[in-house]
């Protein structure tokens, strides 16, 4: 959280003004990443067929879950974490995506849900009960619960969809897992 001051143009005093620069940073990447989902769907859809919904079933091993799911998960960890903040439950999106369209709509509601929150970065340091499966918890602080869950999960799950579109013969590399970067991107003098 950075504190600054100005000047208030009303009453002439100083006051402070706190300032949202981790959260907004937050927000971009989430964005940024739920796009680059998106972005790999359109490819798959490319590559499959419209119309062919079975790349939603493809895994990389029989005891992982598959693409579809992959896509709920990645939403997940944005859609708890804006949920967290606006002082609601926990509510993962079912796990079984069976189509496109089901899985376009989850990707949409979860960038519609990060572009309305409105928060600012003291509630990183609001504490965090994380409830991990059947009889696992973790107590965090916000940024932790971003930085050590939220975060490395969303990629896990993001990298995971990636390689199982790799794995079975869809045309993605790098640039289609970065496309975040390419508002940075210009051509070298």
């Amino acid at each position: 959280m950075q504190i600054a001051s100005c000047d208030d143009p009303a009453t002439g005093k100083e006051k402070l003004q706190v300032s949202n620069q981790n959260i907004e940073r937050l927000k971009a990447i989430f964005i940024t990443r739920l796009q680059t989902l998106d972005h790999l769907l359109t490819v798959a859809e490319g590559h499959f067929g419209a119309g062919n919904q079975s790349f939603l079933q493809l895994r990389i091993a029989p005891d992982m879950f598959p693409f579809g799911t992959q896509v709920a998960y990645v939403c997940n960890q944005p859609r708890n974490f804006a949920l967290w903040c606006n002082g609601l439950p926990v509510a993962d999106l079912d796990k079984q995506v069976d189509s496109v369209q089901q899985a376009r709509e989850h990707i949409a509601a979860t960038i519609a849900l990060v572009t309305a929150l409105s928060v600012d970065d003291s509630l990183l340091a609001a504490p965090k009960h994380l409830a991990l499966g059947p009889s696992l918890q973790a107590d965090l602080d916000g940024a932790a619960y971003v930085h050590e869950f939220v975060v490395p999960n969303l990629y896990f799950h993001l990298a995971t969809a990636y390689n199982i579109l790799r794995m079975h013969g869809v045309p993605v590399g790098k640039r289609d897992f970065m496309t975040h970067l390419l508002p940075f991107v210009r051509q070298a003098a």
